[in-house]
């Protein structure tokens, strides 16, 4: 399951990528054509772009809750197996304790 979230959250990244690097683009080009109007043509240009800008927040936090809800459950599912295995999560964490002690131990 955990590979299965990952690979998720990759690729939400990488639809969030592509989207900013969409609305840079489409921005840069907004502001060069903007350049040389005005009136009604700047108005629209500006409308585009409100609307650009407004897709990207709905995208941020599309993600940001998405993050959250993702957090939320490694959170309690972490919890779930410290409470169900509590000697097996102590024995782990002795583990990992001794290991970097001879990690640190050896400069």
């Amino acid at each position: 399951m955990p590979r299965k979230s990952a690979s998720t959250a990759n690729a939400a990244q990488d639809k969030l990528l592509e989207q900013f690097q969409s609305l840079v683009s489409d921005t840069e080009k907004l502001l060069q054509e903007s350049a040389d109007l005005a009136g009604d043509q700047a108005e629209s240009l500006r409308e585009q772009l409100r609307n650009s800008l407004s897709k990207a927040r709905d995208a941020l936090k599309g993600t940001e809750e998405s993050l959250k809800e993702r957090g939320k459950a490694a959170i309690d599912a972490t919890e779930g197996y410290v409470q169900s295995n509590p000697w097996q999560t102590i024995g782990f964490a002795a583990a990992i304790g001794v290991l970097i002690g001879l990690l640190i131990g050896r400069r």
